[in-house]
Order: C-alpha cells, then structure tokens, then sequence
C-alpha cells in the first residue's frame, strides 16, 4: 500500500514521464492501422510525431502543447495531407487545455478547434456531397470538438473543487494547530497565576513566621513553638496545592485526590492563616450572595489572597487588614484596606499579583482597582459580575 501511494505520488510530481508513455502507446496504435493497410505515409507520420511529441508536455505547458498540435493540423489543412487516426492529437490537446489550462486559453482552445472544424469540413467533408455534406461534416466535426472541450472543462472544475478543498483542509489545520497554541498559551499563564498565588501566598507566611519565631522563642519559647506549626501547617498546604497544580500540568485536569479548588467558601479558612501569619484581619459581609460560578469564586479567593499577601509582605509590622465583600444586585463588590505604609510600599511590589489578578477578573467581566486609600494605608478594589451576567 504505502509503495503504491509513494508511485503514485511520483507520478503526480513528474507527469511527462506517464504522458510521454501515453503519448508513445497512442502514436504506434494509431499509426498501424494505416502502416498496415495502406503503408507508411511519410507526411501523416511526420505531423503524427509532431503532435504526440507536444502532447508528452500537455500537463506541465497545456497552452504552448495545444498551440504545437494546433498548429501541425493547420500545416495539415494547408498541405492537404488527407486525416488519419492521429488527428485524434487534436482532441487530446482541446481536452488538456481545457482542463489544466488557465480559463481564458481553455475558452480560446474552443474557439480554435470550432475553427479547425469548419476548416476541416470545408476540406474534406465536401467532397462529392455539396452544402448538405459540410453541414453534415461542420456538426460531426464541431460536436467531437465539443465533447472533448466539455470533458476537459468537467475535469479542470473538478480539479479546481478538490484543490479548493484541500487548501481548506490545510487552512483549518492551520487555524486548528493556532487555537491549540493559544489555548496552552492561556493554559500556561493560568497555571502560572495559581503557581504565583500559592508561593507567594504560602512562603510570605513562612518567611513572616520564621522571622517572628526566632526573635520570640528567645524570650517566649512556645511563641517559636506556634510559629513553627504555623511553617509546618502553611508548608503541608502549599505543598498540597503544588501536587495538585503538577496534576493538572501532567493530565489537563485536576486530579481525583487534590481536592476542591479553592472558592469564597474557604475564604474564612484563608483569613485564619493571615491571623496565624501575624496579620490581624476583619472581615465584613454585606448583601445577599448571588450565583457565582467555580471561575468566579475561585477569582475572588485569589484576588483577596493576593491583596492580604501584599499586605503581609509590604504594609509593615503593625499594620491591619479590612476585607469587605458586599453582595450587590448584579455584582459582587470586593474591598481589601490596609492602614499600612501606602504609597510608600508602591514599589517594593514587583506588579505581576496584581497583573494576574487583573486577568483572573477580566476573564469574567470584572475589574481591578489598586492604589492608596485616602485615610492612608493601601485599597484594592474589584468587581466581579454574576454568572448570570456574565
């Protein structure tokens, strides 16, 4: 099988070679008959040779072949050489041009061999049998002039559809291959947004703990003692969330075994790990809740997340946190204050949490707001639409 397709491709590659042996196994079929029978007439032979030998190119020069043929029957006419069965080149070369050729040489190719029909009549269909014989001859003549014409056009139409086809099929793989480049492209980034929220999240605990741990275990030994839970406990988390996120790089789902993900279900349970982290932290709810989708509450989570995460890591020491989220008609209304530093800590922060923040909302039709709050300290402020709004 594969050898037959690999023939077979060749061929469509290199189409001299099968038309130079059609053109060969046609040229010494048809001249026997006559070679035969009435011996060799070395004329018709000639022109023979002539038109056989432009019909090898009909393929790959179908205009420059038909003009060749066209132009050894005109010396034929001229000459007077009487038709024999090689003349059959003629409709050969009307039914190449007619299907490889462009649309204006295939409607002249008809136009010359509708010509060459009267002229052929007007020649040899008159002989002994008046008007009523070039009639006879012109129709006979003009109708196989039009069958081949109209076979080759059939081809070249059919041709024209199965390329037009193709170029389709390539063109979706195309588009196919770049929605799967820009699907792992936001797969990728969404991936990243997790990877950023649980390190930065869960080692800004760690790094807080360690550092408030070994200060107090000097004076107050189980102070260290709780802050070294609160490392082991934050630790076993983000190592918890990292094999879940790894699960979904290795399968594109998540794994039966890593758990829910996060939404605003479990936002009590993060607001705890801030308090263990040394983050004194008030939650105010307003409102009823409305639907959010998994996306959507997962988007919230991390956005407080990241907000309370930027307050650990740059508000200072005696700074504390206000997380308000007020359930509106059509919206839900996310406020996280500080009374830290404010506009001071601005560049300590290297942008890119809050750039994904950004992007976790813009998915779902919200927005981001950060900047100093008025009374001091730093805000950050988002909404987030409804599923039903969405």
């Amino acid at each position: 099988m594969r050898r037959r397709d690999r023939f077979y491709a060749w061929l469509q590659r290199h189409p001299v070679v099968p038309d130079a042996v059609l053109a060969a196994g046609l040229f010494t079929l048809l001249m026997l008959p006559s070679a035969i029978g009435n011996g060799l007439d070395w004329p018709q032979l000639a022109l023979g040779a002539v038109m056989f030998t432009a019909l090898v190119f009909r393929r790959v020069r179908p205009v420059e072949s038909f003009a060749v043929v066209s132009l050894a029957g005109f010396v034929q006419w001229t000459a007077g050489v009487a038709l024999s069965p090689i003349d059959a080149a003629v409709l050969l070369a009307l039914y190449s041009i007619a299907a490889y050729g462009s649309r204006w040489a295939s409607r002249l190719g008809l136009a010359v061999g509708l010509l060459g029909a009267m002229l052929a009549s007007q020649r040899y269909a008159l002989v002994g049998e008046g008007t009523g014989g070039f009639l006879t001859g012109v129709m006979l003549y003009a109708a196989a002039t039009a069958g081949a014409w109209a076979l080759g056009d059939v081809r070249g139409l059919r041709q024209a559809y199965v390329n037009e086809l193709v170029q389709r099929a390539r063109q979706a793989e195309r588009e196919r291959d770049q929605r799967a480049q820009i699907a792992a492209a936001q797969e990728r980034a969404r991936i990243a947004r997790e990877m950023h929220d649980v390190v930065a999240h869960n080692l800004s605990v760690i790094v807080v703990q360690a550092d408030g741990g070994r200060y107090a275990a000097q004076r107050d030994p189980q102070s260290g003692i709780s802050a070294l839970e609160t490392i082991s406990t934050t630790g076993r988390g983000a190592l918890a969330e990292m094999r879940r996120l790894l699960g979904i790089l290795r399968t594109g789902d998540d794994p039966p075994d890593g758990g829910p993900l996060p939404g605003l279900d479990r936002l009590q349970g993060l607001l705890d790990s801030f308090r263990d982290a040394g983050l004194p932290v008030d939650l105010h709810v307003t409102g009823v809740p409305g639907e959010l989708v998994e996306g959507q509450s997962l988007s919230a989570y991390r956005a407080v997340q990241e907000a309370l995460t930027n307050v650990l890591k740059h508000a200072g020491p005696q700074a504390r946190a206000a997380v308000r989220l007020t359930y509106g008609a059509e919206v839900l209304h996310i406020q996280v204050t500080d009374d830290g530093r404010g506009a001071a800590a601005a560049a300590a922060g290297d942008g890119h949490g809050l750039a994904g923040m950004r992007e976790r909302l813009a998915m779902y039709g919200g927005r981001v707001e950060a900047g100093p709050a008025p009374g001091g300290g730093w805000r950050v402020a988002a909404d987030l639409p409804y599923a039903n709004g969405v």
